[in-house]
């Protein structure tokens, strides 16, 4: 939130990747007490971290999930694609190549192995996470464990 509503906001090649409503709805959902603020690492709930890695935006977190499998790390924007982290290619619009790069490195320290990490925007992950077949969910990845 403090990225998002702060100065670097003024230059468009930081602000594009927000939709200003979203960004609204943020800041009212604050005012109405909706909205819990963690600052760097923290629990939220048994098996269910979130660990500050930096990198595409000011403050960015990824998520880590136990799961059956092994601790499973929901990426999300730390690596858009599996080529970014597994060859250290930045994605192009990044608020500090040097916390992206770093964050590579963290991400494998948090998931039980590079399979256990989770991009979020490559649609291979659609290949490596096929949905149930004959689901209602075509397309969508129901379950990463």
């Amino acid at each position: 939130m403090h990225y998002a509503t702060g100065r670097h906001m003024a230059q468009s090649v930081f602000r594009g990747a927000f939709d200003v409503e979203d960004v609204v709805g943020m800041v009212r959902n604050t005012y109405a007490g909706r909205v819990k603020f963690h600052d760097g690492d923290a629990t939220i709930a048994p098996g269910v971290s979130l660990h500050l890695i930096g990198g595409h935006t000011m403050g960015l977190q990824v998520v880590r999930v136990a799961t059956r499998r092994g601790w499973v790390v929901l990426a999300s924007d730390a690596s858009h694609f599996y080529a970014n982290m597994e060859q250290a290619r930045p994605f192009p619009i990044v608020f500090s190549v040097a916390d992206m790069v770093e964050g590579y490195a963290r991400l494998r320290e948090l998931a039980d192995s590079p399979a256990h990490i989770i991009p979020g925007h490559d649609p291979m992950v659609l290949e490596r996470y096929p949905a149930p077949s004959g689901g209602a969910l075509q397309g969508i990845v129901a379950r990463l464990d």
